[in-house]
């Protein structure tokens, strides 16, 4: 199994900055994709960033320019740097990969359990 688990969110003001993390541990033989994913209230679960194994990235059109996605292979890590938080970047915010757990098997989705983001004054 892989598990991976999240940190780094919290409470912010708007204009503030937060850094999350989410480590994947277990039996992983590779990741391909990574990515950061969010899910407001009595909204859909939207993808923020990804980011691919060679380190493209893409963003979606809300957060471009203010959050950076990044990843470390060695540590099977991905970050999601947040900066000029806004009110509307409040949601719970899940980190996924794309893993495959052998060098031939199939690769499959895991998620983290969430991470509150709050933006408030």
């Amino acid at each position: 199994q892989v598990q991976l688990v999240e940190s780094g969110g919290g409470l912010v003001q708007p204009g503030g900055s937060l850094r999350l993390s989410c480590a994947a541990s277990g039996s992983i033989f590779s990741i391909n994709a990574m990515n950061w994913y969010r899910q407001a209230p009595g909204k859909e679960r939207e993808l923020v960033a990804s980011i691919s194994s060679g380190g493209s990235t893409n963003y979606a059109d809300s957060v471009k320019g203010r959050f950076t996605i990044s990843r470390d292979n060695a540590k099977n890590t991905v970050y999601l740097q947040m900066n000029s938080l806004k009110f509307e970047d409040t949601a719970v915010y899940y980190c996924n990969a794309v893993v495959r757990q052998t060098g031939w098997g199939p690769m499959y989705d895991y998620w983290g359990q969430g991470t509150q983001v709050t933006v408030s004054s």
